[in-house]
Order: C-alpha cells, then structure tokens, then sequence
C-alpha cells in the first residue's frame, strides 16, 4: 500500500485518536505526545509539521501497528 505524501502531523493526530485510542497528553516545542492504554501503555511523538516526510510517517504507522497487532495497511486505511 502505498503511504500518502501530503498528510500533515494534525491529521494524523486526529486519525490516531478518533480510530486507535490514543489521546493526546502533551506538546513539546512542534511535537505532540500521544498516549493509550490500550492494549498496554505506549506514547508516540508526531512532529506538527505541515506534511510529514515519508519516513517520519512510516515510523510512526510501523510503530502503532506493531502495539496494536495489526498491519501497517489497516491503521493506512483509516486515514
């Protein structure tokens, strides 16, 4: 699957916290801290940039997927 080019840290922030429940539980410089619970404790920083790069954006979806169990594809899909 191909990952977007054009999706900011904003949008993806509300699409971590609307479909996978993170919230977001701080904000360092231009970094969100996002957090859940589920299915243990776990944080993600995503930078509030305009557009992610590529690679900052895989990071992250290769890092929720692997806490949530599920493949990189699925968290794409709700987007």
């Amino acid at each position: 699957m191909k990952i977007p080019r054009d999706i900011s840290g904003r949008e993806l922030v509300a699409a971590l916290c609307r479909n996978w429940g993170y919230r977001e539980v701080n904000r360092v410089g231009s970094h969100i801290i996002l957090q859940t619970a589920n299915p243990t404790q776990h944080r993600v920083a995503v930078p509030a940039h305009k557009s992610l790069r590529i690679g900052t954006l895989s990071s992250i979806l290769r890092a929720v997927a692997m806490h949530k169990r599920v493949d990189r594809g699925t968290i794409l899909d709700s987007l």
